[in-house]
């Protein structure tokens, strides 16, 4: 993402391509007096049509966190919810709300913060807490490369003292680090990373096959391979053996992507969903599907969203978004989740997103195939992030410093 999210972490973007963009002053923020009406709206009557939420809105339910980027659970029943803020601290949100005043894990002695840099990315190893180990993105003190490491944790407290480094990636700029971490139905480690930064993506890395900028990555986190490593390369990566043995980077998953901030798998399917963040013009969803073998390419630097980012290109080679939307309803989209949760039956099978310039929420109902996305709700809020509880119902992080549920109606 390539400019500045409204409270102080950098995600939006940029109006010119060019080295020039890596410290764009911070976008205006649209007016909430009225919500934008292209695909839906945000006032009315709500539906009583399973699928198909006239309105939402934000119920909240926690505060007084600093700056939080990431809400997730540890899929361990406890009902607690973890938001890691911007500046190296990991918070526990119990089922009531109350954060705790004991941090969960504190790292601000290692992370670089500020702008689109920070603690980006939490996720829990999917056999926690018999499995204790944790898993974070973030940009190190004192260049701002990604570290993506490993602690180990209990289920009250993550030693500081046991990270592990399993990957260190240079970054050229300040902005367009990715930090999303989520691991797969299949159990491996995937993870999102931009591409590098500044704007127009300069040195070619979306389209750089070898590149780990630019890229969603996958590795396995469980397995000691024999080249020193502290992960391994699953054998049917798209370039370690699968589809296109050899042609590029064996971690790589899929490629051609900007800045994906955030990403998530559908809890029914298996299925991708990636909001990535736009150039200019243009904020995108894509999707893949739970059966793919790797390999996309979704297209930047020659295509911002469904159209040419260079003038004249060819369409043909690479997969389009499911879903889009212009700068005249924001500038930096917030990747969600596909709700499968039970507590808001109208919500089944519906993917919710946001802006995160205009703090519009918007819909897309994935299972019967409306990719077309619908508003719902006008915020008038920061969404950095969105995370679902044990219970699969979903939530929001805002940078003013809440989090809320997403409630229907």
């Amino acid at each position: 993402m390539a400019a500045v999210l409204v409270a102080g972490l950098a995600l939006t973007a940029c109006s010119q391509p060019g080295p020039s963009d890596s410290t764009p002053p911070p976008p205006s923020r649209p007016s909430t007096s009225t919500s934008p009406s292209p695909g839906g709206t945000a006032t009315g009557t709500p539906s009583t049509k399973p699928g198909d939420p006239e309105h939402l809105r934000l119920e909240p339910f926690a505060t007084g966190l600093d700056r939080p980027i990431s809400v997730t659970n540890a899929g361990d029943g406890s009902g607690r919810l973890f938001a890691n803020e911007q500046d190296g601290v990991i918070r526990v949100i119990g089922p009531d709300g109350a954060v705790r005043a004991q941090t969960f894990l504190d790292i601000r002695g290692l992370v670089l913060s500020g702008g689109e840099r920070g603690l980006l990315g939490l996720a829990f190893h999917p056999g926690f807490p018999g499995q204790p180990r944790i898993f974070v993105d973030y940009t190190r003190v004192p260049d701002g490369a990604t570290v993506i490491a490993e602690f180990r944790a209990t289920a009250d407290r993550a030693d500081p003292a046991s990270q592990r480094v399993l990957l260190l990636i240079p970054q050229p700029f300040a902005n367009h680090n990715g930090g999303q971490l989520a691991f797969g139905p299949d159990g491996y480690l995937y993870i999102g990373m931009g591409d590098g930064g500044s704007g127009g993506d300069p040195f070619g890395n979306g389209q750089n096959r070898r590149a780990l900028l630019g890229k969603i990555l996958r590795i396995d986190v469980d397995s000691a391979p024999a080249s020193g490593k502290a992960y391994a390369i699953p054998r049917d990566n798209p370039f370690a053996g699968g589809i296109h043995p050899g042609a590029g980077a064996p971690e790589v998953w899929s490629y051609g992507l900007r800045n994906p901030w955030r990403f998530t798998f559908d809890a029914a399917n298996g299925n991708l969903y990636i909001g990535d963040v736009g150039q200019g013009s243009w904020e995108e969803i894509d999707r893949q599907p739970a059966d793919s073998r790797g390999g996309e390419n979704y297209g930047w630097n020659v295509m911002e969203g469904d159209h040419c980012f260079r003038a004249g290109c060819d369409e043909s080679p690479y997969v389009k978004p499911i879903a889009e939307y212009g700068h005249d309803q924001g500038c930096a989209v917030i990747g969600g989740y596909v709700y499968r949760g039970t507590r808001q039956p109208i919500l089944r099978g519906v993917y919710v997103f946001s802006d995160n310039c205009s703090g519009i929420l918007f819909t897309l109902q994935v299972d019967t195939g409306r990719n077309a996305p619908k508003v719902v709700l006008d915020s008038g809020e920061a969404i950095s992030s969105f995370g679902v509880g044990d219970d699969g119902e979903i939530y929001a992080a805002d940078l003013g410093g809440g989090i809320s549920r997403l409630v229907a109606g």
